[in-house]
């Protein structure tokens, strides 16, 4: 039976019960049970999903009914995608940190941020869905705090202050829609139907769409991204690269412009814009970086900019766009930071300048980096190509100088990825690289789950594609903007 309370409860259960658990073998092998469970768990939902644009699975209960707050939650064709990758990917995080001795309170802290994670896309109540925002902040905070490198506290504070100040700004106009709602809730609903000014809608646009422009990261919100992808854990950036900025994608598309499609009007051909800036800057930051970790942090940076450009484009074709690159980029971000971490982890190393030739000791490593690498760039049959090519399509029918300048994403994306995988893999072995040892173990099962699903949605996207579409083409309709 598909219950949405239980899919909610079931990580908070685990954390609970790990953060007990002192012994590391024993911490590993319940954080990955309770994560394995949980998607078990999400099956029926996608077995008994309608693709259709109504709201399935609906569960409400008043919570607090004298303040109007209900826990109001349920999951359509945008939020079930974004709810499968969240489930999908936190085993594989859990399992890619096999060969470290973390105990019970870090895994307690990833399973409570995938419940947050879960409720910021399930929460159909602004209330609520505030509830899940901080709830997943607050355990990634410490993750990186506790677990990260040399300057992860000054590191982690910009993140936290950042992230803090965008929250009150949405906050406080969550308030504000709460009062002018003619039942005083929080209802989703409610906001979508209260037909405020121009100018009213306007300051509520700025105010959501810097707490989310803040997550993702966009231009020019982003200076707190690659400091923290660099000092955090591999598995904190895995989350915070992974699942945690599509938050902030999710936030534009559910929230921000259906909520205040006026200031929409007025602010989203700039806010487009931005997303293209990041797109060219990040990408030629990225071509000069000789840093493998913040070469990866500063191409999500150029990927999360197209994505957002798609959203901004408020087409169909822009919006399914990015609905799948959402997934294929935690698929693909993963994979890449999960290799980094195999070589830096092996060599002690991150300067591009002092690797090379680990392709001939380590042929396994190399066969799945290079899968990764083609996703990431967007080759055909490889999954990063179908959301691509429909977000080009998207902002092309927005602008075809948005598209022109967007399209660099292809080719700066290839100059810098390949870059990367030659001055890592190619080359002749030097005396760091010389005694590098294979993938093996646990780092072959999640390299072989994630070069499925690369060349799975490569190959057959349209199940995937099928899920989100009536549901996005519903909400263009109803927020006929452009």
């Amino acid at each position: 039976m598909e219950n949405l309370y239980l899919l909610l409860l079931m990580p908070v259960f685990g954390a609970i019960l790990l953060a007990f658990v002192k012994q590391s073998q024993l911490a590993k092998r319940l954080a990955l049970a309770v994560s394995s469970f949980t998607i078990i768990l999400t099956i029926p939902f996608l077995i008994n999903f309608v693709p259709d644009a109504s709201m399935q699975f609906v569960q409400s209960f008043a919570w607090l009914p004298s303040y109007g707050i209900n826990f109001h939650i349920g999951i359509d064709g945008i939020s079930l995608p974004l709810v499968l990758l969240t489930n999908g990917l936190i085993p594989l995080i859990i399992l890619s940190t096999f060969r470290y001795e973390y105990k019970g309170g870090f895994y307690a802290l990833i399973l409570f941020m995938q419940s947050g994670l879960l409720l910021v896309f399930m929460a159909l109540d602004a209330f609520i869905f505030y509830i899940g925002w901080e709830a997943a902040l607050i355990p990634i905070y410490f993750i990186c705090a506790m677990w990260g490198g040399e300057n992860r506290i000054r590191v982690n504070l910009k993140f936290f202050v950042y992230t803090f100040i965008g929250s009150l700004l949405m906050l406080t106009a969550i308030i504000y829609l709460h009062f002018q709602a003619p039942e005083r809730d929080f209802e989703l609903s409610s906001f979508y139907q209260l037909g405020l000014d121009a100018q009213t809608q306007g300051w509520i646009f700025l105010a959501f769409f810097i707490a989310f422009a803040v997550k993702l990261p966009i231009f020019p919100f982003h200076t707190w991204q690659p400091d923290t992808y660099a000092s955090a854990s591999t598995a904190g950036t895995m989350l915070l690269a992974g699942i945690m900025l599509k938050m902030g994608v999710y936030g534009l598309i559910r929230w921000l412009i259906p909520v205040s499609p006026l200031g929409f009007e007025q602010y989203g051909t700039i806010c487009l814009v931005l997303g293209i800036i990041g797109v060219v800057y990040a990408s030629i930051i990225a071509l000069r970086q000789n840093d493998i970790k913040r070469l990866i942090a500063y191409s999500s940076i150029a990927h999360v900019g197209l994505i957002s450009a798609g959203v901004f484009a408020w087409n169909v074709q822009g919006l399914q766009g990015a609905m799948i690159q959402m997934i294929n980029h935690g698929i693909n971000v993963v994979g890449l930071f999960f290799v980094m971490d195999i070589i830096i982890n092996r060599t002690q190393k991150e300067d591009l300048k002092e690797l090379g030739g680990i392709a001939s000791s380590a042929p396994r490593l190399a066969i799945v980096f290079l899968v990764l690498v083609m996703g990431a760039i967007g080759l055909p049959i490889t999954n990063g190509f179908v959301g691509e090519f429909l977000l080009l399509t998207g902002i092309y029918n927005a602008g075809i100088w948005y598209a022109v300048f967007g399209g660099l994403t292809l080719v700066l994306g290839a100059a810098y990825m390949l870059r990367l995988y030659q001055k890592t893999m190619l080359g002749e072995k030097n005396d760091i690289t010389i005694n590098f040892k294979d993938i093996h173990g646990s780092e072959t099962i999640v390299f072989v789950i994630l070069v499925l699903f690369v060349l799975g949605l490569g190959i057959y996207p349209e199940p995937l594609l099928n899920i989100s579409e009536a549901a996005v083409t519903n909400l263009i309709n109803q927020i006929s903007i452009k």
